[in-house]
C-alpha cells in the first residue's frame, strides 16, 4: 500500500510540473496581434495556429491526469477513525519516560488520618470547656 501511494505521489508531482510548463509555453491573447503582422509564427515547429491547439490539448490530459492521482490519494488515504480515540490513547504505558506505573489493586488506599468520634456534638463539647 504504502509503495502505491509513493507511485500516485510521483505521477501527480510529474503532471503537476508537466501542466506548469505546458502553461508557459503557451501564448496569450496579447501574442495574436503579433503573428498577425508576421512575426514569424508561421515557421514555427507546429505552423500558424497549430501549437495552440496542440499545446492546450496536452494542458487537458495532464489536467486529467493530475485530478486522477489527486482522487486516487484521496481514495487511499481513506482511513477509517474510531470514534473517541485519541492518540495518548493508543500509546503503551510503559512507552512514555518518567511514568510511575499505575496501582494493580482497586481497593482505596488506607488513611492515615484518624476518624472523628461520631458522638460527639456542640454540647459535649461546651461541657468540657472549665468554668
Amino acid at each position: 500500500m504504502n509503495s502505491l501511494h509513493t507511485v500516485i505521489v510521483i505521477i501527480q508531482v510529474l503532471s503537476a510540473l508537466t501542466i506548469i510548463g505546458l502553461v508557459l509555453l503557451q501564448h496569450g491573447k496579447g501574442a495574436d496581434m503579433g503573428a498577425a503582422f508576421g512575426s514569424g509564427a508561421s515557421g514555427s515547429l507546429f505552423g500558424a495556429t497549430g501549437s495552440s491547439n496542440f499545446l492546450s490539448k496536452f494542458t487537458g490530459v495532464a489536467a486529467a491526469v493530475f485530478f486522477a492521482a489527486t482522487l486516487s490519494l484521496a481514495f487511499t488515504s481513506n482511513k477509517a477513525v474510531s470514534s473517541g480515540a485519541g492518540v495518548m490513547e493508543n500509546l503503551p504505558v510503559s512507552s512514555v519516560p518518567g511514568a510511575a506505573p499505575a496501582p494493580t489493586s482497586t481497593a482505596p488506599a488506607a488513611s492515615t488520618v484518624p476518624a472523628v468520634p461520631a458522638s460527639s456534638t456542640a454540647n459535649d463539647k461546651a461541657s468540657q470547656i472549665p468554668k
